[in-house]
């Protein structure tokens, strides 16, 4: 097991298979100690976030499994904190695509002057360049294809499957009475033919819920879902 790459929350191992570990961390992005889904930076560390995110992310995916939408998920080791993933190639330099169901977060700082927080939106798509050193700044349909990143083919099938996997996360979050309002997802060509699917995780740690009226915490997001 080679290490290849440190992350802001999991490290990255290559398998002597072909396959990779993905090592979780108790960091969560943010800033100044405040837990931000959309942040580009370690904001602070929550001890058993790691885990948390982990087992998240293994009941997602194997959801997801269950409805035959392609991910990188091979499988998972709780008490190591570990996951087994298939390769993928990333576009570009990495994307990352968020669902939206109400404005928050960049969106409202984006387009406050024509949005009223917590608004309603339907399932909007936004793609971002993951690119630290501009903020993640939001690229175009257009602007993807042009800069021979994603093709315009490629970029219905990344939508339709973003809404999907936003769906089926929104439909079990409402069992535990919670409300998604958004989820941040990453993709890349897995396999043989390049089919586009998900990768890295789906944890409290890249969407926002609230309960009640009140955002719910990642590591409390992980206790309703699977022991509330």
């Amino acid at each position: 097991m080679k290490h290849i790459y440190t992350g802001k929350t999991k490290d990255v191992y290559a398998l002597d298979n072909g396959n990779y570990l993905l090592r979780f961390k108790d960091d969560v992005t943010g800033e100044n100690g405040v837990f931000d889904p959309g942040a580009n930076t370690v904001g602070l560390t929550m001890e058993g976030a790691g885990k948390a995110g982990l087992r998240l992310t293994k009941y997602f995916f194997e959801r997801l499994q269950e409805k035959e939408i392609p991910t990188h998920y091979v499988e998972a080791n709780i008490d190591e904190a570990t996951m087994t993933v298939k390769p993928a190639t990333v576009f570009g330099k990495g994307l990352e695509v968020i669902c939206r169901y109400r404005a928050v977060g960049s969106f409202l700082r984006r387009y406050g002057l024509y949005a009223e927080e917590g608004q309603a939106l339907d399932a909007f798509v936004e793609v971002t360049l993951k690119d630290d050193e501009r903020q993640d700044p939001p690229i175009s349909e257009d602007a993807l294809d042009m800069l021979g990143i994603l093709s315009t083919a490629e970029y219905k099938v990344l939508k339709e499957l973003t809404q999907s996997i936003a769906n089926v996360v929104k439909t079990e979050l409402a069992h535990k009475g919670m409300e998604l309002y958004d989820i941040k997802l990453e993709f890349g060509r897995v396999g043989d033919d390049g089919q586009i699917a998900l990768i890295d995780e789906i944890s409290g740690g890249n969407m926002r819920a609230y309960k009640d009226g009140k955002y719910v915490e990642p590591l409390e997001l992980t206790r309703l879902m699977l022991e509330g």
